[in-house]
């Protein structure tokens, strides 16, 4: 405890990475691609002329910290909420008071963090406000707003999209943080390996939140040697980050996307890929059964008769799944979805049953051929069913004969 006091004494309370959040657009580092020089969200900030913004994107990757960049910039009144712990009075209060100001000129820009959070009635609250301009709303979310958010709010509001941090950027945010003798650790002796600052960078996943913690971490936990330096090895580095976290959502994005990528990355014959997307689910904790049964689809859609084999291994696959459970389950499935990837393709079946679904949809029903129908009872006789059917086996197994009222071509192997 006393060698945590020592390093920590002189330290602020704030977390390290609240303290170095930007508070100008020239110390924001990453997304260029919406901020970059010339870029219209850029412009829109340097010339204070911010419209109702919608942030999303994975946690550490820059949305609130965009939001203080903007309250420092702009002129108008900022308000600041959370969509968690704010409730419908609390966001009537702000409204009104922006009504307030706009009578008098000035302008309010409302930050609402977690906007996902908001059920429709609180969204819906929004809308009038935001229309006639009495609020300009930067909303941020981690979850896609085209699921989470009101159409009508998407449709008043820019939907700009934060990437995760490269590790060079998340190198560049380490450094500033280690050097920085105001906001930052500049006022410790800190020698670090840059090994040690890449592992952090690399195990991040792009996180900035998550590496600037993991860096105070691991100097307010190491020991100065005699001359007060605090040297940061790849063992502490380590130690301080552990596992790496990904970024999945089993009900969000990260879900649908990496399924889609897997099944995609079977069906386009790529093992590797294939293997990659699926040891991220596990990771992840995905349900292996889920996985299962996406490639059992994979293999009667994708492969079908080309080779008829895809599809008992894959349901081979979703019984060991859920007999022998994780982690072992990890390994027939690698099987079936490197089968299914590297197995010739063919969607004959899928477009057959597909065309024939629309037929039943669209057309008018056909009616069975009598002399198929079931002629098992009493009665049947009577009313000619199953009269003149030919049975294929006393023709040498196939004999010709009509099997539906209107001829159709639903197969095309």
């Amino acid at each position: 405890m006393e060698l945590f006091k020592d390093n920590a004494s002189s330290q602020p309370l704030e977390p390290l990475a609240y303290r170095m959040c930007p508070v100008a657009i020239d110390e924001y580092i990453g997304q260029e691609h919406i901020l970059g020089k010339g870029k219209l969200l850029r412009r829109a900030i340097d010339a204070d002329r911010v419209t109702s913004l919608i942030l999303y994107g994975p946690p550490g990757t820059g949305k609130t910290a965009l939001a203080r960049v903007i309250a420092a910039k702009t002129m108008a009144h900022f308000e600041w909420l959370n969509a968690a712990t704010a409730g419908l009075d609390e966001l009537r209060k702000v409204i009104q008071a922006a009504r307030m100001r706009k009578a008098k000129g000035i302008r309010t820009i409302l930050f609402l963090d977690e906007i996902h959070r908001f059920n429709k009635l609180q969204q819906d609250a929004l809308l009038p406000d935001v229309e006639e301009g009495n609020i300009t709303l930067i909303a941020a979310t981690v979850e896609n707003p085209f699921f989470y958010v009101n159409s009508a709010l998407l449709s008043r509001s820019q939907v700009f999209e934060l990437k995760p941090l490269t590790q060079e950027e998340i190198l560049n945010i380490l450094n500033n943080a280690i050097q920085d003798k105001e906001r930052g650790l500049g006022n410790l002796k800190i020698i670090t390996e840059e090994d040690a600052l890449r592992h952090i960078a690399k195990m991040s996943d792009g996180d900035a939140r998550k590496a600037l913690s993991a860096l105070e971490i691991a100097v307010l936990t190491t020991a100065p040697d005699e001359n007060g330096s605090i040297h940061i090895t790849v063992r502490t580095a380590e130690e301080s980050i552990q596992k790496k976290v990904i970024v999945y959502d089993k009900k969000g994005d990260q879900h649908y996307d990496t399924i889609s990528a897997f099944i995609k990355s079977m069906r386009g014959s790529d093992p590797d890929a294939a293997i990659y997307y699926l040891a991220k689910m596990l990771y992840a904790g995905e349900d292996p059964r889920f996985i299962a049964r996406r490639i059992v689809i994979c293999a009667s859609e994708d492969v079908g008769d080309a080779d008829p084999m895809a599809l008992v291994i894959a349901t081979s696959a979703l019984r060991a799944a859920e007999f022998i459970g994780m982690p072992e389950a990890r390994i027939p499935l690698a099987q079936a979805a490197i089968y299914i990837a590297r197995a010739p393709k063919s969607n004959a079946c899928y477009r057959a049953i597909e065309a024939a679904m629309e037929d039943i949809e669209n057309e008018q029903t056909m009616e069975v051929p009598d002399h198929l129908k079931d002629s098992h009872y009493p009665g049947a006789e009577k009313l000619g069913h199953g009269k003149g059917y030919k049975y294929p086996h006393d023709y040498g197994g196939y004999v010709e004969q009509n099997y539906m009222q209107k001829k159709k071509k639903y197969y095309t192997p």
